[in-house]
C-alpha cells in the first residue's frame, strides 16, 4: 500500500469520530526612472536585471527596469508588475494598477503570432483579468462585469487548458453566475480537467459534486479519493476548507465506500507513477 493510502486510512478515524462544518513618486523617483533609460540597451535586457533583483530578494530595485521593459512590450514584465502590486510586494499594493498591467498582456496577445513559451503568463493573465472583471475594484475605477469575466475563463480555460480558468469557470457553473444557468454536470467536467493537472481546489470540489450527487449521478467512492488528494496537497488557504469538505464526507460515508476509495486512491496514484 502507498505511503497516501496509509495517510488515506489513519484519516478515517478521525474523520468519523467529529464532524466539522463547511466552511473563498517625487524626484528620486524621476531620476531613477531616467537612469535606467541610460542603463539599459533594450526592454529585455531592463528585464533580464529587474529579474535578477527580484531573485535576489530586491522586489522594490527592480520596479522601475521592469516599468521600462513593460512599456517596451515584455510580457512577462507587464505580469510580474500585475503580480507585484496585487500582492504589495515591493510596491503598494493597488488591485487597479494590477489589473491595468495584467489587462496590458490579454489586450496585446495575439494568437496568430503567438510565443508558445509566454502560454502560461498570458493564460495567467486572462484568468487575473477575469477575477478582478468578476466582483470589480472598489472605488469605482472597475465595475463588476461577469459576464466578461466568464470569457476571460473560458478563453483560457478553451486555449491553453489553464487549471485556474478551469476552476473558476467551473464555480460559474455551480452558483448559476454570469448568465449561465447553474449545471453540475457542466461544472465537474470542467473540475476534472483540472483536477486531473492536480488544481487542489477543483479536486476539492468534484470530489464533493461526485459524493453528494446534486444534479449529477452519485459517485461515492470516487468522491472519496478526489477528496482525499485534494487532503494531502491542499496548503495555504485552501487548507482548512478542504480538510472541513473531507471530514464532512468520509464522515458520512459508509466502510464500502472508503475501501472502494482506498482501491480507486491506489489505482490512481499507479497510474500517475
Amino acid at each position: 500500500m502507498s505511503a497516501l493510502g496509509r495517510i488515506f486510512l489513519a484519516g478515517l478515524c478521525a474523520a468519523c469520530c467529529s464532524a466539522t462544518a463547511f466552511a473563498f513618486d517625487g524626484s528620486g523617483a524621476a531620476s531613477s526612472a531616467s537612469k535606467t533609460l541610460d542603463i539599459f540597451k533594450n526592454p529585455h535586457q531592463a528585464l533580464e536585471a529587474a529579474l535578477e533583483d527580484v531573485r535576489a530578494g530586491h522586489a522594490a530595485s527592480s520596479v522601475e527596469a521592469l516599468k521600462y521593459a513593460a512599456a517596451g512590450g515584455e510580457t512577462l514584465a507587464r505580469w510580474k508588475l500585475g503580480k507585484m502590486y496585487a500582492d504589495g510586494d515591493g510596491v503598494p499594493h493597488d488591485d487597479y494598477k494590477a489589473y491595468q498591467y495584467f489587462l496590458q498582456i490579454v489586450d496585446a496577445y495575439d494568437e496568430d503570432n503567438a510565443n508558445w513559451r509566454q502560454n502560461s503568463v498570458v493564460a495567467s493573465a486572462y484568468v487575473a483579468v477575469g477575477v478582478f472583471e468578476l466582483k470589480g475594484i472598489s472605488g469605482a475605477r472597475l465595475k463588476a462585469d461577469p459576464d466578461h469575466a466568464m470569457r476571460m475563463f473560458r478563453y483560457a480555460a478553451s486555449n491553453f487548458g489553464d487549471p485556474d480558468a478551469q476552476y473558476n469557470l467551473a464555480r460559474l457553473y455551480m452558483d448559476g453566475a454570469a448568465g449561465l444557468a447553474k449545471d453540475n454536470r457542466q461544472a465537474a467536467r470542467w473540475l476534472y480537467l483540472a483536477a486531473a493537472k492536480g488544481h487542489v481546489e477543483s479536486q476539492a470540489l468534484l470530489g464533493h459534486l461526485l459524493f453528494c450527487g446534486d444534479g449529477m449521478p452519485v459517485q461515492r467512492a470516487r468522491g472519496l479519493m478526489w477528496l482525499t488528494l485534494a487532503r494531502e496537497g491542499a496548503n495555504g488557504k485552501a487548507q482548512s476548507w478542504v480538510q472541513a469538505l473531507y471530514d464532512q464526507d468520509m464522515k458520512a460515508a459508509n466502510d464500502t465506500d472508503r475501501q472502494v476509495a482506498l482501491v480507486y486512491l491506489e489505482d490512481h496514484l499507479k497510474k500517475r507513477d
